[in-house]
């Protein structure tokens, strides 16, 4: 684990390392990965080696791979889709007086990096001398542009401190690098190594240009670098390039206190149709347009679109520092992965790492577009229309599963199903529901006439269509949907999974009141006079599973009949348990891998009365485990709604810190995103008490001990909102738009110009819920007063 007080000096607007340590090199470069959704570039050593893992991604951008089985059956998914390591323009080696800069050899004097969360970039210091005791001094910088989709740049300078030194920085284009071998860790990405063929090789003076293409899939991808050198008089360049290396070679000869910058700009896009000599012409104009922008102007607009991008979704916490920068950390790496995604779907380790294999999952949804919905709404039709531009792949999944409608894939990349686990590639339904959900919140948030009917209601349309061939009427007229898998993958194949159903219902009812709206739309999508009828009689006769001896909802039919989970014999490295138990004890058992009910309490608020909420809390609090890192935000949402803030805090730190101290111990793979964008969800649903109920915006916040404020700001129907939350009273304001109705702790006010002041009711008083033992979250206010110890 990451201990962050080792490695990271708490900065509200930056992660900062103190030093290098090599052990923990595969994790950093996850941490300080830079991105805009659409190129990724893991945080490597500018001089390539050492490393852990390197990484440069293109969203979208796969090779194809044929999926094993040890018994095949029907339906199950022949192949799979897998992010390929791109052509990595990162790399400057460095030699002084002939000895190449390596941090393994020499001394390293100092290194420093910061990753500057205002200004999107990546910046390193460092003083090194070499092994025959030259000392040198290196800085750089290095971003990947939002305001040019295709671009990223690095500034480079190095300076001999003591005496002249002969200077020679080799700046590189170099595909299919060798990668480190995977695990047997499911969440790893892909062992088996990727190969792309060389296709075109073009050099001239300082820039390269480098065509590769995946052989199975057919992509094909085009990189491109370009260079600007200052210093003094005396620098040569030449530049080669063949197969899958491209090099310019900078020579100089450099005085003491004297020194030389390179300014590499990189160019990057891939196709499915196009042809070499349009992909080459591509990227070159790219590079041609950045050169032209220039450095400066590039940084600027970088700086400019952050401001932009903060100024609509800061979230403020006074009390415990920490934590503020964990969230905007959080906040800034749910921006990178979603930035200029623009018709491509955002995975679940963003563009960080191989982990999942690049997969998107149903979390982009139930997480990641939640936060964005009501921070920066502009980037969800992007992720949603991507969805809808697969629904040919969707119907045909589902007609080879006997359905109507569409069936999405739990696991993907582009489309179709890249699982072979079929209990949720096959059974993960609530996929549909979650994509629904989200086409509904994004409505109601922003009231978008043309994505309801480009997008919205299709999508509406054909994910209702699924749940009413998939579920039957019983002989006691419930609407059942039986033999699938919900968000706790521990209990899967199971009849009427309470998230399922509740969620298709919502799915139901919204789809025929989209048909309501615009018939005449609908008629052309296909749709039966009398199919929303159908609709809703489904949706009306859901079957809701309740336990009426416990008084509780049930996860699933006969769910809390099942014996518990023997927690008490369980060791610490037991978890998490689908790594050292097979499923089928645990499908048997009452264990939670995540929030499943608890989820369905927070997105389904509706369909509970606040006591139902605080028994269901309470129970499924003994049962959850949190192998997942999906479960810490929701649990965090429902703790502070039934009356638990401390215990909320808890979980939100959990979200919060998943990366920066690298709770799963799989960070050196990847972020996660879900839990990134969990660490707003759990601090603005979550303390902030924030709700959306019938179309009407709610809050109910209240503070854990510890926090002293907080405040957020949030878009809803085109207002900006600016929420201050301190322990005994909430201050509302509108920054901008129309007055709005909203509630505060069920009282009715308006939303003003001017400040509205609302006292905060006291919190009951109620006992801490139990974990399952070993798998309580670590208390708040004993991590801090530990780690202060540790530094005072």
């Amino acid at each position: 684990m990451i201990e962050h007080p080792a490695f990271y000096e708490v900065d509200p607007w930056s992660l900062r390392e103190k030093g290098l340590d090599l052990q923990v090199l595969p994790q950093s470069e996850s941490l300080f990965a830079l991105s805009n959704g659409h190129i990724g570039l893991r945080g490597n050593l500018d001089e390539g080696e050492p490393h852990g893992i390197p990484g440069t991604y293109l969203n979208g951008f796969y090779e194809t791979r044929t999926l094993p089985y040890a018994e095949s059956g029907f339906g199950y998914p022949e192949t799979a889709d897998t992010l390929v390591n791109v052509t990595n323009g990162k790399i400057l080696r460095l030699l002084v007086d002939d000895e190449p800069f390596d941090l393994r050899y020499g001394r390293l004097r100092w290194h420093r990096r910061l990753l500057d969360l205002r200004a999107g970039t990546l910046r390193r210091e460092l003083e090194w001398t070499s092994p025959a005791g030259k000392t040198v001094q290196v800085r750089s910088t290095r971003f990947v542009s939002f305001a040019q989709r295709a671009i990223a740049a690095i500034r480079y300078e190095v300076e001999p401190v003591d005496a002249e030194a002969r200077i020679v920085v080799q700046s590189e284009l170099v595909a299919n690098e060798k990668l480190p071998a995977g695990t047997a860790d499911p969440r790893a990405g892909l062992a088996t190594p990727i190969t792309l063929a060389s296709e075109y090789v073009g050099h001239r003076e300082d820039r390269i240009v480098l065509v590769h293409s995946a052989p199975r899939s057919g992509l094909r991808v085009a990189a491109a670098m370009g260079h600007r050198f200052r210093g003094p008089r005396g620098i040569s360049t030449e530049s080669e390039a063949e197969g899958d290396l491209g090099r310019v070679t900078v020579t100089i000869d450099l005085p003491r206190r004297r020194s030389l910058e390179i300014t590499k700009f990189l160019a990057y896009g891939w196709s499915s149709a196009r042809s070499i000599p349009a992909l080459r012409d591509q990227v070159d104009g790219a590079l041609a347009e950045a050169v032209h922008t220039g450095w400066e102007a590039l940084v600027d607009r970088q700086r400019r679109y952050l401001e932009d991008f903060w100024e609509a979704a800061d979230v403020e916490i006074d009390g415990d520092p920490e934590l503020q920068q964990g969230v905007r950390f959080a906040l800034f790496h749910l921006l990178q992965a979603s930035a200029r995604a623009e018709g491509r779907p955002i995975p679940a380790k963003g563009l960080t790492g191989p982990g999942y294999e690049g997969h998107s999952f149903w979390d982009m949804e139930t997480f990641v577009l939640h936060a964005l919905t009501y921070t920066f709404p502009a980037l969800v039709p992007s992720a949603l229309g991507w969805r809808h531009s697969t629904l040919a792949l969707a119907r045909e999944r589902a007609r080879v599963l006997g359905l109507k409608g569409a069936a999405f894939p739990w696991r993907t990349l582009r489309g179709v199903e890249c699982s072979g686990y079929w209990p949720a590639g096959t059974a993960a339904f609530h996929i549909d529901a979650d994509i629904a959900d989200a086409v509904v919140r994004y409505q109601e948030a922003v009231e978008d006439p043309e994505f309801e009917r480009d997008y919205g209601l299709e999508l509406l349309v054909e994910t209702a269509r699924l749940w009413r061939s998939l579920g039957t009427f019983d002989r006691e007229g419930r609407f059942r949907i039986d033999g699938v898998t919900g968000p706790n993958e521990y209990n899967a194949l199971a009849d009427n999974n309470l998230y399922t159903n509740l969620m298709a219902r919502h799915n139901l009812r919204s789809a025929a009141a989209a048909v309501g709206r615009s018939p005449a739309r609908a008629r052309e999508l296909g749709v039966s006079p009398g199919e929303p009828a159908e609709w809703l009689k489904a949706a009306d006769a859901m079957m809701v599973p309740f336990d009426r001896s416990l008084r509780v909802h049930s996860e699933s039919q006969n769910f809390t009949q099942h014996e518990r989970w023997d927690f008490s014999a369980m060791r610490p490295g037991d978890y998490p348990l689908l790594l050292h138990f097979p499923y089928f004890h645990l499908y048997r058992k009452q264990v939670v891998k995540q929030a499943d009910v608890v989820l369905a309490l927070h997105l389904r608020s509706g369909e509970f009365t606040p006591e139902e909420k605080r028994r269901a809390f309470e129970y499924y609090e003994g049962l959850t485990v949190r192998d997942s890192s999906l479960s810490a935000s929701t649990q965090a949402v429902l703790a502070a709604e039934v009356g638990h803030p401390d215990l909320a805090y808890d979980y939100l730190a959990e979200s919060t810190f998943i990366d920066l101290h690298d709770y799963e111990h799989n960070v050196r793979d990847g972020l996660h995103m879900a839990a990134l964008a969990g660490s707003w969800l759990a601090t603005v649903p979550g303390l902030g008490g924030m709700r959306v109920e019938g179309g009407a915006l709610r809050f109910a916040p209240r503070l854990p001990r510890g926090l002293e404020r907080l405040r957020f700001r949030m878009a809803f129907r085109g207002r900006r909102i600016e929420v201050e939350v301190r322990p005994a009273e909430a201050r509302y304001r509108l920054l901008s738009g129309r007055p709005l109705a909203a509630h505060h702790h069920q009282r009715a006010f308006r939303l003003l110009r001017r400040p509205v002041r609302l006292p905060i009711p006291e919190a009951p008083v109620l006992p801490r819920p139990l974990q399952p033992a070993g798998r309580e979250p670590e208390p708040r206010h004993a991590a801090r007063a530990a780690r202060a110890h540790q530094e005072g």
